[in-house]
């Protein structure tokens, strides 16, 4: 069995058990969307403001776990940051799962929140970093797939169990509890990043650099050229493309019941019908991510996730036009979004900042769409027209920036070679070198 400090040998393994965190973190945006939104709330009589709430803390505590997890994995390694994160992961779920009132499930959200935000970026960061070259961006990908499967498998046990009050609630919060801690116990056998202690010790090897250069290892090195130009893009195009996610994620069953009056139990089932061809495009996906051919296939996934929200934006909330934009932008999500999100954030900042700038960009996305799901419910009631035409906005915006900001920036899969940077892994840029566009 490998030490702490000894790197696994099978990436496959690697990417497997950290893609992981991608599956709990979708599982637990869904399944507390559905249980809270909808299986908990009649029960424990939950207000749509109270609903908002809580949905929005969770989000919240993600976006302050990313962000404190992410440069703590960058700073002490990747391994005791997502074997901390974890549990914590199982405890908020547990308080999720007993909780009888409003208190224990506040509780509950922000901790489960605070867990998968800092689990998140590092993780996402060892499987960047295990992966052998030319297979980096597939391996990245497959996280995203498991991003899906946790979302599957969600929605299939709650298709399932129909009108259950609390007991459904809790049988979801109970799937989310046995698989953090069947992870948990798989992830001890994994290694520290070989990628990560090399540089880690490069960096403090070059502790006395000289004042021409710039050391890509340090936090106020990431708002300095050419790394600030790759965190604004990545950072909005995510914000403005994951609030229409992250209100179909969180939100759908309650815009289902409340706007089309459907039942919850047939909201997830029809859920389902788009996920087998989401799993075949990603698949794809995977096979083309590492090739210059991704370029065409994002534009197109781009291109379906704008038509998908301009549905219910110019048709109205309609059961058909709920299902449609699930189903359309699901499938446009394969190519883009989340999936090509991860592959940038990866490919774009240096070893020692790379989990920094990925929880930066995750906390910012997740603040934004925290503070949004505070009014959401209340929102999507009273102005429902509006609502869905600002989605859709936002949604041309994330298109703008994916299609003609990113490409500008120096070439993803090297980097430091694009931007004129050393082949150390410090990763050091003259300060008098020409910046990124």
């Amino acid at each position: 069995m490998p030490g702490p400090n000894e790197t696994t040998s099978n990436p496959w393994k690697t990417a497997t058990l950290a893609g992981m965190a991608s599956y709990l973190d979708a599982a637990a945006l869904v399944t507390s969307g559905i249980a809270i939104g909808g299986y908990y709330a009649a029960p424990l009589q939950l207000a749509p403001g109270t609903i908002g709430s809580l949905l929005g803390l969770q989000t919240l505590g993600f976006a302050v776990g990313a962000l404190f997890g992410g440069r703590l994995g960058d700073r002490f390694g990747r391994r005791a940051v997502f074997t901390c994160s974890l549990v914590l992961y199982a405890v908020g779920v547990l308080l999720l799962l007993v909780a009888a009132g409003p208190a224990v499930l506040f509780a509950g959200v922000v901790v489960t929140g605070l867990a998968i935000g800092a689990d998140l970026p590092v993780s996402l960061a060892l499987v960047n970093e295990e992966a052998p070259d030319g297979r980096k961006g597939t391996m990245v990908v497959f996280s995203g797939m498991l991003w899906l499967a946790g979302i599957v498998t969600v929605l299939t046990l709650s298709s399932f169990m129909g009108a259950r009050g609390m007991a459904g609630g809790r049988i979801l919060f109970a799937h989310l509890l046995v698989v953090a801690l069947v992870v948990l116990v798989l992830r001890l056998s994994l290694g520290e990043s070989a990628e990560w202690r090399a540089a880690r010790r490069a960096a403090d090897a070059h502790a006395d650099a000289d004042a021409g250069t710039i050391e890509f290892s340090r936090v106020r090195d990431l708002f300095r050229a050419p790394t600030v130009h790759a965190l604004l893009a990545t950072g909005l195009y995510y914000a403005t493309w994951n609030l229409g996610a992250n209100t179909l994620g969180q939100f759908g069953t309650f815009l289902w019941t409340a706007l089309a009056e459907g039942e919850v139990a047939r909201f997830s089932q029809l859920s389902l019908l788009g996920l087998p061809l989401g799993f075949v495009a990603g698949l794809v996906f995977m096979r083309v991510i590492d090739r210059p051919a991704r370029h065409g296939w994002f534009a197109a996934g781009t291109g379906l996730i704008v038509v998908a929200w301009a549905l219910p934006a110019l048709l109205g909330p309609t059961r058909f036009t709920l299902v449609a934009v699930m189903l359309v932008s699901g499938l446009g999500n394969a190519f883009a979004g989340e999936s090509i999100y991860k592959i940038w954030s990866q490919e774009l900042f240096p070893t020692l900042l790379r989990a920094t700038a990925t929880g930066v960009t995750m906390a910012f996305t997740r603040a934004v769409a925290g503070l949004a799901a505070l009014g959401t419910p209340a929102f999507a009631v009273g102005h429902t027209r509006l609502f869905f035409g600002l989605l859709f906005g936002l949604m041309v915006v994330s298109a703008v920036i994916g299609l003609l900001w990113v490409p500008r920036l120096p070439e993803a899969a090297r980097p430091e070679e694009a931007a004129g940077l050393s082949s150390d892994p410090v990763l050091t840029l003259k300060t008098t070198e020409k910046a990124a566009p």
